[in-house]
């Protein structure tokens, strides 16, 4: 009987394991299920419905060809499953359940100022997932990255002459800004006290800086970032657009803010970087600081769950692959900020994820 049970053990565990790599294998069908409701807008049909929306109404809401139509039901059962929908009973019906929305599928909606739908859209178009194929092979060669492995050029060089990535990198930047922001500036407020300046290093299309400018009238805010990136976008009140290169010089200011910035370098870079912003906050003859939007891994301060700890391994490796960066613990934060001359640090774990860190020189 003991031998047999031992048996049992053994099959259990070894089917565990075909199991949990079974999903590892297929793990990319949760993120292209996802793209697929978003090409096709089902989270914002479900929206307009307005209250629970049958299966039967909501495939005749889509623009499907009739032969497709019963497939719309497994699309749907997969994405309820990952927490994207769920079905609620309809009013006055017995049986009949419609479709809702999630917290995560209403972040979904393109008509959310916080939508982060350009986001899933940029990471999971052809050009950015492309590189994962050459990790192996960067591993063996002396690329600087797999996406240079891939395309024959850094990130930075081939969104300087491809629109398109450009286009849908400032797009999937913007809608994470605007998230971002909105928290900062309602439990961060006091961060900007006394600034009279601030320079948005490597700002985008301005998201962050317009937030900002609009809730501090009184802080001349600038977006700082390479010149095709800021070309054509108009200067307007408080805020203003300047093209150059964060390597070379950052404009000076009281206050220098890097957000999401540092985690595409390496420590070299960066220190390069934070030595620049140093430089800009004490030229004007009096010492500013530096703001710091970015992950924290193992941030003890914050409440971070297996799932969370899982985004920040999945951040790291994207930064492996794309970019020359990663994502950094306090302690490697601290050796950042101390190499490039700065005096002290305070962390705020206010951003989920990711954290507040001002600089002090």
């Amino acid at each position: 009987m003991e031998s047999q049970n031992e048996e049992h053990y053994s099959a259990s565990r070894l089917f565990h394991a075909q199991t949990h790599i079974w999903n590892h294998i297929f793990s990319f069908i949760n993120s292209m299920s996802l793209k697929c409701a978003i090409d096709l807008n089902i989270p914002d049909i479900i929206h307009k419905h307005g209250k629970p929306m049958p299966l039967p109404l909501l495939i005749s809401s889509l623009q499907i060809h009739p032969s497709k139509t019963r497939n719309i039901y497994r699309l749907m059962r997969i994405l309820s499953h990952s927490g994207f929908f769920s079905l609620q009973k309809l009013p006055d019906e017995v049986e009949e359940e419609g479709y809702v929305l999630t917290d995560a599928s209403t972040l979904l909606l393109k008509d959310n100022p916080l939508s982060v739908t350009p986001f899933l859209l940029a990471m999971l178009d052809p050009i950015l997932t492309k590189p994962w194929y050459e990790v192996a092979n960067w591993f063996q060669n002396d690329d600087p990255t797999p996406f240079d492995t891939a395309h024959g050029k850094t990130f930075w060089e081939y969104a300087g002459v491809e629109p398109k990535l450009n286009h849908f990198f400032n797009d999937a930047m913007a809608s994470d800004a605007r998230l971002v922001t909105s928290v900062v500036i309602d439990k961060c407020k006091g961060v900007f006290k006394g600034l009279e300046s601030l320079v948005d290093v490597g700002g985008g299309t301005g998201t962050v800086a317009k937030a900002i400018a609009k809730a501090f009238p009184e802080i001349q805010c600038t977006v700082f970032d390479l010149p095709h990136v800021v070309a054509g976008l108009q200067d307007s009140g408080n805020l203003n657009f300047v093209g150059g290169d964060m390597f070379e010089a950052v404009p000076p200011s009281d206050g220098i803010l890097l957000k999401w910035i540092l985690h595409d370098w390496n420590d070299g870079e960066c220190v390069k970087i934070l030595k620049k912003s140093k430089e800009a906050i004490t030229k004007k003859g009096k010492e500013g600081k530096v703001i710091i939007i970015d992950m924290m891994m193992e941030n003890a301060k914050g409440d971070i769950d297996d799932e969370s700890v899982e985004t920040q391994l999945f951040f790291d490796m994207l930064m492996m692959v794309l970019v020359t960066g990663k994502e950094r613990n306090e302690k490697e934060w601290a050796k950042l900020i101390f190499s490039a001359g700065f005096s002290d640090y305070k962390i705020t774990p206010v951003l989920g994820l990711r954290s507040l860190i001002e600089v002090f020189p």
